[in-house]
């Protein structure tokens, strides 16, 4: 139990400081920057406390907001992402709830985990670049930063869920 908290505790600084002070720096081609601090949404337990998963992830996404002067943009989505979450799991995995105890990212087939984080990560980006851009004349932007940055992120995104956590 400690050590669980302990473990998402540094995994929520360790992203946090990753992203703000890398990859926040890094634009690929001028535009596409990698947002790979959303991991600690699928990575966070399904069974501990929605109300604090969703209060932490807000607070993930203000913290990036901070640090990168963008005014909320990556709260709302994040939290935007951490409430939808689970009925994403539940349309990918097709399990009863009793199953989402014992979940585990590493447990499920590589399909199910690209086809989890894709939707969570193309959902994030397409709020977050809606919103930076507000406006319906950039429609074409929004849609290829979207992509663009979404597989960039979805590729480190797995990479490191591979490198860093455990199989089960």
């Amino acid at each position: 139990m400690n050590n669980l908290i302990i473990a998402n505790s540094v995994r929520f600084i360790i992203l946090l400081f990753l992203q703000v002070l890398i990859l926040n720096h890094i634009l690929l081609f001028g535009y596409i920057n990698p947002m790979v601090y959303i991991v600690w949404v699928f990575l966070f337990p399904i069974k501990k406390n929605k109300s604090l998963f969703l209060i932490l992830s807000f607070l993930l996404g203000l913290s990036i907001d901070f640090f990168s002067d963008s005014g909320g943009i990556n709260a709302a989505a994040t939290l935007f992402i951490a409430f939808i979450r689970l009925p994403i799991l539940k349309a990918v995995l097709g399990k009863t709830d009793f199953d989402y105890l014992l979940f585990n990212l590493r447990s499920i087939s590589t399909s199910k985990t690209f086809t989890y984080i894709s939707s969570l990560t193309i959902i994030h980006h397409f709020i977050v670049f809606s919103l930076e851009y507000f406006s319906f004349n950039a429609i074409i932007n929004i849609i290829s930063t979207t992509l663009f940055t979404s597989l960039f992120t979805i590729t480190i995104s797995l990479l490191g869920i591979s490198l860093f956590t455990k199989k089960k």
